[in-house]
């Protein structure tokens, strides 16, 4: 394996189709955001530009920017292709503690290829806390499922990093001190997650497991022997 994943090249047709459907998504932005006011975050992203695919948003919720990566949710929905489907009105945590409800919907060329994603996140967190007041003062149990952590950032590292630390919570230890039948089940679920769709996750996957870069692409490699044909 002599290069590094990423997103695969397309023809120059596909991508003028992309680039009128992302335009056409991008007129969405600030009227979604504009509706729901400050507790709203709109973000447009571009699969074809990886480790950077944040190409519009208007709000703040996540505290990212234009040039932004995917977070874990995005790379996973990337690693899935064609098979993808909508992720909508999911909850999760924010690194701070504040909650956000989601909805992720998938943009496609008239082939089904995925190349992009409009999401919405609102921060419900004050919503959440008032409606189990609420709750408790009428009678219910003023309890509610807990949000899934995730983590938003403005590089590769961080989201990278992310992941791993939930993998690491999972396992019970440190990735360093991992035996070795246990790392092609970790590599197994960092490409679940997506991980490999970032185009620097190798060299930056090596230096923080402490493992070569020969190393990471053995491992990538096993796993894609293992995949069945069109799986």
């Amino acid at each position: 394996m002599d290069s590094e994943a990423g997103p695969v090249p397309r023809s120059a047709e596909a991508d003028a189709e992309a680039d009128r459907v992302l335009a056409t998504a991008r007129q969405l932005v600030p009227g979604i955001q504009a509706t729901f006011g400050r507790i709203c975050e709109v973000v447009l992203h571009d699969f074809r530009r990886g480790d950077h695919s944040v190409v519009a948003i208007t709000g703040d919720v996540t505290h990212r920017e234009v040039g932004s990566p995917m977070s874990a949710i995005g790379l996973s929905l990337l690693r899935q292709g064609e098979a993808a489907e909508d992720k909508l009105n999911y909850v999760t945590r924010l690194p701070d503690g504040r909650v956000m409800k989601s909805t992720t919907m998938l943009l496609r060329l008239a082939d089904g290829t995925v190349t992009g994603a409009l999401c919405i996140n609102l921060d419900v967190t004050q919503l959440r806390m008032s409606s189990m007041l609420l709750n408790e003062v009428i009678g219910g149990n003023g309890e509610a499922a807990e949000p899934q952590p995730v983590t938003f950032g403005s590089d590769a590292e961080t989201v990278i990093e992310s992941v791993l630390a939930e993998v690491e919570g999972q396992l019970g230890k440190p990735l360093t001190h991992l035996a070795t039948a246990e790392w092609l089940s970790v590599f197994k679920t960092l490409d679940e997650r997506g991980v490999f769709q970032l185009r620097r996750a190798v060299p930056m996957l090596a230096g923080r497991l402490g493992i070569s870069r020969a190393s990471v692409y053995n491992y990538i490699g096993r796993l894609r022997d293992e995949t069945p044909a069109g799986g």
